[in-house]
């Protein structure tokens, strides 16, 4: 049995862009996410010693979910310029760093990523993915946890794994109900709405008590509290779309297996261009055992 880091690219270099003050090269082009991009992954290397490290990126979304429902992530705000300008940078750095890069246009990452975590674990792998995103939360079981981020207001707690006990405590139901919890209390991140005035322990205690979200359907005439029994009968079918859209596609072919090794001469001088000078020293060490510089 080996263990994956599989990284959800942008929900990480999101995170590594606003968690760090401005930092930019002598000529100005930014490189804030780029210093904690490496130091992310190599943190996590460090500390669960996986085998590969596979990092997804979306190129151009999800066509399916997007067919279903035109304003899927409408919502979202463009990327900040300063983040756009470190995208292809953070890729390149990733592949010289020995990680697997994975994307494929028309298809959301998340699916991408989910369908080869579940694939790894039948094999008999543990999977650690990478992400605060909580669709990610249906697939855990004994072998898919979720390594959640340090917190932005207390970066203390360091990265965190969610458990299928963890998922059961933090949203009120297992893994296997998360897809139709999020239907029901809807999901703002994605644009996807759910009823209106239903929260979270009105949705857990449906699902317990009902078992599914077909199941909430199903007994729109006895739900409580009563002033949701005619919005959840009116709205069945907009919610069944909800939940084809917070479900992840797990029916994705295999990722082709790759374990590339780090570029080490490549890596170094990527990171002198970028004037991360300690990135560059470190990288040195960590791949060669060497302290002098090329």
């Amino acid at each position: 049995m080996a263990k994956w880091l599989l990284v959800d690219g942008f929900n990480l270099i999101y995170r590594c862009f606003f968690a760090i003050p401005e930092l930019n090269r002598a000529d100005g082009f930014p490189t804030n996410a780029l210093h904690g991009w490496v130091k992310s992954l190599w943190k996590l290397q460090d500390q669960e010693q996986p085998a590969g490290t596979l990092v997804f990126f979306d190129l151009g979304g999800s066509q399916d979910r997007l067919a279903l429902h035109p304003e899927y992530k409408a919502q979202r705000e463009e990327m900040p310029e300063a983040l756009a300008k470190q995208i292809d940078p953070v890729k390149e750095l990733t592949h010289l760093m020995g990680c697997q890069v994975i994307e494929q246009d028309g298809v959301e990452s998340d699916d991408l990523l989910a369908a080869e975590a579940v694939a790894r674990a039948r094999a008999g792998d543990e999977v650690l993915i990478v992400s605060s995103d909580k669709d990610f939360a249906q697939i855990v079981n004994d072998r898919i946890r979720i390594m959640l981020p340090p917190p932005s207001a207390n970066p203390k707690l360091g990265w965190r794994l969610l458990d299928a006990a963890g998922v059961a405590e933090k949203f009120g139901v297992p893994p296997a109900q998360i897809a139709d919890y999020l239907a029901l209390v809807g999901d703002n991140s994605d644009n996807i709405p759910g009823i209106a005035g239903v929260g979270p322990k009105t949705a857990a205690k449906w699902l317990a008590d009902h078992g599914s979200l077909e199941g909430v359907i199903a007994q729109a005439a006895a739900l409580k509290p009563d002033r949701f029994r005619a919005t959840v009968a009116a709205d069945a079918d907009r919610l069944r779309l909800n939940l084809r859209l917070t479900t992840l596609n797990l029916s994705l072919p295999r990722v082709p297996a790759e374990r590339p090794q780090p570029r080490a001469a490549e890596l170094v001088r990527f990171l002198e261009a970028m004037e991360m000078r300690s990135s560059a020293a470190e990288a040195q060490k960590r791949y060669t055992g060497q302290t002098e510089l090329f």
